[in-house]
């Protein structure tokens, strides 16, 4: 797995489940049908992500989930303005709660900082509120 990582707020989501479905809704609209996420800033260190890197999502506060970055694709919306089109692989792979501070845009997020992706006895739990997985996890129960 590549040592760098993309981290990003899940805006507007209220569960893993939400951006699934989102996802799902949008795949239509994507030539390929693969997810993306549309961003202002082309990442410096390209290289590095396309080397096993994923984007982290916080959901409501709390990094619940990872998808891995398949490749960077120009996105042009007529505008002049060159974006960053991170396509993904479909698959929404479920991560240890840790919760997170706001913050915009996205950061970097170096491997050894990213939360373990859940155990495959876990990955068929249910998913608790994300307030609920962040103070599981701030006391080391998640």
């Amino acid at each position: 797995m590549s040592g760098l990582n993309i981290l990003k707020l899940c805006v507007g989501a209220e569960s893993v489940e939400d951006l699934a479905t989102w996802q799902e809704d949008r795949r239509r609209a994507w030539p390929d049908g693969l997810p993306r996420h549309v961003t202002r800033m082309w990442p410096k260190r390209e290289a590095e992500l396309l080397d096993g890197g994923s984007i982290y999502w916080v959901i409501r506060g709390v990094i619940l989930a990872r998808q891995v970055i398949l490749r960077l694709d120009p996105v042009d919306r007529g505008d002049g303005v060159r974006r960053c089109g991170l396509v993904l692989d479909p698959e929404i792979i479920r991560t240890e709660a840790a919760p997170r501070r706001p913050f915009q845009g996205w950061r970097y997020l170096p491997t050894e900082d990213a939360p373990n992706d859940l155990s495959a006895a876990r990955r068929d739990e249910p998913t608790l509120p994300p307030a609920l997985e962040a103070a599981l996890a701030e006391i080391g129960v998640r």
